[in-house]
């Protein structure tokens, strides 16, 4: 996502990146939709929970543009990932109670050759508010790209973003297209997809509707306006729509180079070049700890690691950044209930040095300290700022600290990923015979769960200073008696 229009109150550009995975492409036959949200490390992020109702707004009214559209007054409840200064927009991720999942959005840019004919609309539909207007008024994935893709169409976007929709059949990912244009594509299920801060797609069919979704007129409209010219080839939605600049061969095609080397060491890409495809296939099927590691990556023992090497001016750009504000890893098992087959894990700041906290769909509610309205100054109480002093401090010796941080959270993870087999073997156990029991057992042990990583953070913080109190004290000892 981004928040760098002129008349924004924000500051800082936010940009992400995306990763999916088909189930086929999967260790444990789950398909994944996920992404980091990269903004500004003072922008603390609140869990959202929202619960179904038949009297809701009339108008969604958005706070930071002169966007507004008329709403469904019945909604189904979801869960969101907010910063601060947005409750109600800039939802970000997370479940709704009908089982679509959403993660809005990436941004993307169009050509000024694209943009040229179809400009973006400057109050028309902006990150800001794609994932509250849709995901409460949708029943499955395909439904939530046909509803985004109205919208688009009927106001006209803003600007540029990328967005991916999941439920237990199936994974769509979006991309728009200048002011009134998109391009949807079914996520192959023996396939995987990276991003970064890029339109990626290139085939279109518009007679495969199974896998492809788009604006009625994507590819006349191309052609009318000297985007396309079929004596060329096939239709290359990338090559008609979106934008390639010097700026990207640092920015953006590092983050898909040195993903697809993690995942697919077999491909021999420029880093240089956007010649990646599109879905690659994993050399190893990608697993949950794979998909922690990958939004960890920074380049890492490598010269373009700029941790290791104290370079805040280094080119390439890294996945994991100081100023992410949160990380989700969006699962879904169709082999077990919705309720714990759909999990949101998330990683609140820079994912290099947090842990993924679980947020199962069936939980009806978070800790306290979660969805307490953190700020922008910090504080003793909100689970952001636990999170976010703990790599801070790592961040001021990494090399030193760093090491400590990712131990103590590998060892909390593996923690919890023993701690969910025996929740969901408690669920299955008492789902048929009395749901209702079974989902406040579930909202209970979901809490414990973030409870402890709290805890386990705040405990983690006091021992950062211990090691770093030793350190200092070594340094200047002056013990000379």
């Amino acid at each position: 996502m981004k928040g760098n229009r002129e008349k924004d109150e924000r500051k800082l550009p936010s940009e992400c990146t995306t990763i999916i995975v088909g189930e086929k492409q999967s260790a444990d036959g789950a398909r994944y939709l996920c992404r980091s949200s990269d903004f500004d490390a003072l922008m603390a992020v609140n869990v959202e929970v929202h619960h179904d109702t038949d009297n809701g707004p009339e108008e969604f009214v958005a706070k930071d543009s002169k966007f507004r559209c008329p709403l469904p007054r019945k909604a189904l409840g979801y869960t969101a990932l907010p910063d601060y200064t947005f409750p109600g927009e800039w939802g970000s991720a997370g479940y709704n109670t009908a089982g679509v999942g959403m993660s809005s959005t990436e941004t993307i840019f169009s050509s000024e050759k694209a943009l040229e004919a179809d400009p973006y609309v400057e109050d028309g539909l902006a990150e800001n508010c794609t994932y509250n207007i849709v995901l409460p008024y949708i029943r499955t994935a395909r439904e939530g790209v046909k509803r985004l893709g109205a919208l688009i169409e009927l106001y006209g976007s803003a600007e540029g973003f990328g967005i991916g929709f999941i439920d237990g059949k199936e994974t769509w990912y979006l991309e728009n297209a200048g002011g009134h244009r998109w391009l949807a594509c079914r996520m192959p299920e023996d396939k995987y997809f990276v991003t970064g801060n890029q339109s990626r797609f290139r085939e279109y069919n518009p007679d495969d509707k199974a896998n492809f979704l788009a604006s009625v007129d994507l590819i006349e409209f191309a052609e009318k306006h000297g985007l396309y010219n079929p004596a060329d080839g096939a239709f290359d939605f990338h090559e008609a729509y979106s934008r390639d600049e010097k700026l990207d061969t640092t920015y953006n095609y590092p983050r898909v180079w040195g993903l697809q080397q993690m995942f697919s060491p077999a491909i021999k890409n420029n880093v240089t070049k956007n010649t990646f495809p599109v879905f690659a296939e994993a050399e190893k099927k990608i697993g949950l700890g794979d998909l922690r590691r990958a939004f960890r990556f920074h380049y890492d023992n490598t010269d373009h690691d700029p941790y290791l090497h104290s370079n805040g001016k280094e080119l390439y750009r890294p996945v994991s950044i100081f100023r992410t504000t949160q990380t989700h890893i969006m699962q879904v098992r169709e082999d077990l209930p919705v309720a714990i087959g759909e999990v949101t894990y998330v990683a609140f700041g820079m994912a290099d040095l947090s842990v993924f906290v679980p947020f199962y769909q069936g939980a009806t509610e978070a800790d306290e300290r979660y969805t307490y309205r953190a700020s922008g100054v910090s504080d003793d109480f909100s689970a952001y700022w636990t999170f976010r002093k703990v790599a801070t401090l790592g961040m001021t010796d990494y090399n030193f600290l760093a090491p400590i941080i990712k131990k103590a959270y590998l060892e909390l993870e593996t923690e919890f990923d023993e701690a969910q087999k025996d929740i969901e073997a408690e669920y299955l156990a008492t789902y048929k015979d009395a749901p209702d029991n079974a989902r406040e057992a579930l909202t209970a042990a979901n809490i414990k769960l973030q409870q402890r990583a709290y805890e386990f953070s705040k405990d983690l913080l006091n021992k950062l200073f211990i090691h770093l109190t030793g350190k200092v004290q070594e340094e200047y000892l002056f013990h000379g008696a």
